[in-house]
């Protein structure tokens, strides 16, 4: 494998974030032929009556608020884009005005025609203050544990907690047992792993913030999924790192545009969420993990495979662990990370990290300086569940189907004119409103009783996604059946005022 390059120290100081500004391009170009493999037919009979710049330009904006075409990202030039849509330059020409005109692009000469979001278009996000205590919560993706079975582990390691107590409690590494336990699961699994290869953290999201805070420095490139997991994202933009996004669509991930953007940004680092992905709940097929394995390798680029919610299989068998798919000796560059947080509890602050023994050493020592060592209680009640993890996880599948099943039934009876693809596996839906109001609507639906995410939560550029909603299954069947109704009553509530368009929406676009 290429050389991975200097370890970044933990003590280096944090340096100003690069300015993401909308005065210049920057990322890969888009080439005419990726456009082109983006957009419907221009011509054909959907396309009605309307002239082909406006449907163009129609279309690049609906890939833009989206997330398929990034921000600041460089569109063909006029004579090529024309050249491969079998359209005259001037009718791109035309499309182009329009994109600049409605605040969707800009032009500079020597620059080119870049994407942008109009003036006044920001990122806003969900409300997250306290909410009432009849408020329905659909804003976390994340289920129970049945009491029994947590009093159950709780009795069992009674006598374990006894012998800890008159020790430091210290474990940096995690407790050896526990280690152990989650080594056995990967190898079991498919994925021979040692317990020398595994950390123990306090939730996926502090194995992803040391792997970042060891590997990255600020201003490096992270690759990302565009949507992805929004605390993830956070984390990354705390690290003041740049986030490169690729699009994951209703149809999965491009490898032909990661590839191309792997080659052309060389991001230290990838975050990727392959097994249904949060919040899209597409499954990464094996072909495309093994050329994913092998293409950051080319780039000299550490590749976190996130597969916190792996377990839960619905439709499909659970799949093996990403590093499976690489090549032999060919995936010292892949990070795994997992948690029990969606497969158990997310009150069981229990995650972990799979990498090389010298990395987990390194990590180790990072984590040393962050909070010392995890829980020893919570280490300890993990084992007995990890011990029972296939029957736990078993009913924990058989219940997220039918719950999937109360929220899609209520969803048809209620609000038809929504529409989703069902995920084969996961926690939530990716619903498509067939308008950018999210943020209007969770606000509303705030007002009466319910707690919903807006997509732009997703995106990893401000302003995205905004006709998307994340709807998690994890309730029970008729709490989602009356959170439905709820959301229906103030989509429909015509007493109030319209809902109004995160995004402005030009005369030509409607």
């Amino acid at each position: 494998m290429a050389d991975m390059g200097t370890v970044q120290s933990a003590g280096t100081p944090p340096a100003a974030a690069p300015d993401p500004s909308t005065n210049a391009p920057s990322g890969v170009p888009l080439g005419s032929r990726q456009l082109a493999a983006l957009l419907p037919d221009l011509t054909g009979p959907a396309a009605g009556d309307r002239p082909a710049y406006r449907g163009l330009a129609q279309a690049i904006r609906a890939l833009v608020l989206d997330g398929r075409i990034s921000l600041r990202v460089k569109l063909p030039a006029e004579r090529e884009l024309a050249t491969t849509l079998g359209l005259s330059r001037a009718t791109v020409t035309a499309a182009y005005d329009l994109l600049r005109e409605s605040g969707y692009a800009r032009s500079r000469r020597g620059s080119g025609t870049w994407t942008v979001l109009p003036e006044g278009h920001r990122h806003t996000g969900l409300d997250r203050l306290s909410r009432p205590e009849s408020a329905i919560d659909l804003s976390n993706a994340v289920g129970g544990l049945p009491a029994d079975v947590l009093t159950d582990a709780l009795a069992e390691i009674a006598p374990l907690m006894a012998q800890h107590a008159n020790t430091p409690g210290y474990h940096p590494y995690g407790l050896p047992e526990l280690r152990a336990a989650v080594a056995d699961r990967y190898t079991r699994r498919g994925l021979r792993t040692r317990p020398d290869q595994i950390l123990i953290t306090s939730g996926a999201l502090q194995a992803l913030g040391l792997a970042v805070g060891m590997l990255c420095g600020p201003g490096d490139r992270v690759l990302v999924e565009n949507p992805t997991y929004t605390n993830a994202l956070d984390s990354i933009r705390r690290a003041r790192l740049r986030t490169v996004p690729v699009a994951v669509s209703d149809d999965g991930w491009d490898m032909e545009i990661i590839e191309a953007t792997l080659r052309q940004a060389v991001p230290r680092l990838a975050y990727m969420i392959p097994d249904f992905h949060n919040p899209t709940g597409n499954l990464m097929p094996p072909g495309q993990r093994a050329e994913l394995i092998r293409a950051t390798q080319r780039s000299s680029t550490w590749l976190v495979a996130d597969e916190t919610i792996t377990d839960l299989a619905i439709d499909v068998p659970p799949p093996a662990p990403f590093a499976s798919h690489a090549a032999r000796g060919g995936a010292d560059h892949v990070i795994t990370i997992g948690s029990m947080s969606k497969s158990h509890w997310g009150g069981l602050r229990i995650g972990w990290l799979r990498a090389t023994p010298r990395l987990v050493t390194e990590l180790a020592g990072l984590r040393v300086s962050m909070d010392m060592a995890g829980s020893v209680i919570d280490q300890l009640v993990a084992l007995p569940l990890l011990r029972r993890m296939d029957e736990l996880v078993a009913a924990r599948v058989v219940e997220a189907r039918e719950r999937r099943a109360a929220l899609v039934a209520a969803l048809v009876r209620d609000i038809p004119e929504w529409s989703w693809r069902l995920p084969p596996g996961g926690l939530s839906l990716w619903v498509d409103l067939g308008e950018p109001v999210a943020t209007a609507l969770a606000e509303r639906a705030a007002g009466y009783g319910v707690r919903i995410e807006g997509g732009s939560r997703f995106g990893a550029e401000p302003g995205t996604f905004e006709h998307r909603l994340r709807l998690p299954f994890t309730l029970p069947g008729g709490t989602l059946d009356e959170a439905v109704q709820r959301v229906a009553l103030a989509l429909n509530d015509t007493a109030g005022r319209p809902l109004a368009s995160a995004v402005s929406r030009p005369h030509w676009m409607a």
